[in-house]
């Protein structure tokens, strides 16, 4: 059995230079989005893209003593431990290996957006021409041979660092001790067991989560046992495909967001 594996961001040491999304590009064999138009902003894409999986993203911030803050942060798929998208992709499109990474077979996928509607993250993206669901692999077919992902290979920085989920938590807590001493709210993001079960990207953050666009406690839906255990094979036995399944979870989505609200 292969060894559980994560990766850490020290946003704390990330210059925002974007070399890893260059690298991840590169690996991938991912073209170039031409419909980034600049909009005085030096963040390169608004969001991530069917082509474009991992962004850097740059944010101006004045806090409330008048000083003015750059937040950087690579945001990409989180390889929940937990992940929604699988467990919520009714053509079992979705694993998740060994080391941790959860991958898209695009032989099964059918680019539903299912993945998308249930990720806390927001993350995987609907290439609508070839009608497939796309996302960071954590370069599984790297880790398998021995190799760490691209963008953790080419980061100069060493704001990105791979290895086991042992050495990346056991790195980010003694990080965290030394973060602190210039940023008093510096705190770990994914490292430990949260509403989906930990994260294998996780992050030493110089400030809350909410600042960088994070979910404070990011949750597997609620409906997802439902949806797997009752109503996609319901839906399955009764018309014989997953339409049935899809609409049968969107209802109970709106049913248990109403409760909650």
């Amino acid at each position: 059995m292969a060894t559980e594996m994560a990766m850490l961001h020290d946003v704390a040491r990330c210059s925002a230079c974007r070399a890893c999304m260059v690298a991840c590009k590169q690996w991938h064999d991912l073209p170039a989005d031409f419909s980034t138009p600049f909009k005085g902003q030096y963040q390169s894409h608004a969001d991530l893209t069917p082509t474009t999986w991992n962004l850097i993203k740059m944010k101006e911030r004045v806090d409330a003593g008048g000083r003015f803050h750059w937040d950087f942060i690579k945001f990409q798929c989180m390889h929940c431990a937990k992940p929604a998208c699988m467990l919520g992709c009714p053509e079992h499109a979705i694993s998740q290996k060994d080391s941790g990474a959860v991958v898209i077979d695009e032989d099964k996928c059918v680019g539903c957006g299912y993945c998308r509607t249930n990720c806390p993250f927001n993350v995987p993206r609907i290439d609508s021409e070839r009608n497939k669901s796309t996302k960071c692999d954590l370069c599984f077919d790297r880790i398998e041979h021995g190799m760490i992902p691209s963008c953790a290979k080419t980061c100069t920085a060493e704001a990105i660092n791979f290895g086991t989920k042992a050495a990346m938590t056991k790195l980010a807590e003694e990080r965290l001790k030394e973060v602190r001493m210039n940023f008093p709210n510096a705190q770990l993001y994914g490292v430990h067991p949260n509403g989906v079960g930990g994260t294998h990207m996780m992050y030493v953050l110089p400030e809350p989560p909410e600042v960088y666009g994070l979910p404070a406690n990011p949750k597997t839906p609620a409906s997802i046992d439902l949806w797997r255990d009752y109503i996609r094979p319901l839906g399955k036995i009764a018309i014989g495909g997953a339409a049935a399944g899809l609409a049968g979870l969107m209802i109970l989505n709106k049913l248990i967001g109403k409760k909650g609200a």
